[in-house]
């Protein structure tokens, strides 16, 4: 059901030191600050080649970011994305199968449907899915 790793989620309370650091003293190349307030968070990618590490600052008083860090003020790491290519299709699977949904789908940074299971289901890990197109292969 699961296809590749899209990107590894870290809740940090400077995004712009974070992402300096990414790429200052890693040099990876870092996206630009993207805003997200139906998810409460701002955002910045870094491109590791083979995927994608997210950075996550809260945005505004609501932000589920925001507890996160009360609890780890240095920041952590906060859930894994796993793209699919039928997010309605397994949402079915998963949740006939007992997995709970945290809220309904939303459109996520990348500009397609997400959805995120709860980390009690996936052995304490927040997972997120992203739909994305299916791979099509020439015949």
């Amino acid at each position: 059901m699961i296809g590749r790793l899209n990107h590894i989620a870290i809740a940090v309370p400077d995004l712009a030191a974070a992402a300096a650091k990414y790429r200052d003293q890693l040099g990876a190349q870092a996206g630009p600050v993207q805003a997200l307030p139906e998810h409460g968070v701002s955002v910045v990618f870094i491109d590791t080649g083979n995927t994608k590490v997210e950075l996550l600052e809260p945005l505004g008083e609501g932000s589920p970011i925001g507890g996160f860090l009360a609890k780890n003020p240095g920041g952590g790491m906060h859930h894994i994305c796993f793209e699919v290519p039928d997010l309605a299709a397994a949402v079915g699977v998963l949740t006939s199968g007992g997995a709970r949904m945290l809220g309904e789908a939303k459109i996520g940074a990348h500009g397609r449907p997400v959805v995120f299971l709860h980390p009690k289901d996936f052995d304490g890990t927040l997972i997120e899915l992203e739909e994305v197109a299916p791979v099509r292969h020439p015949l």
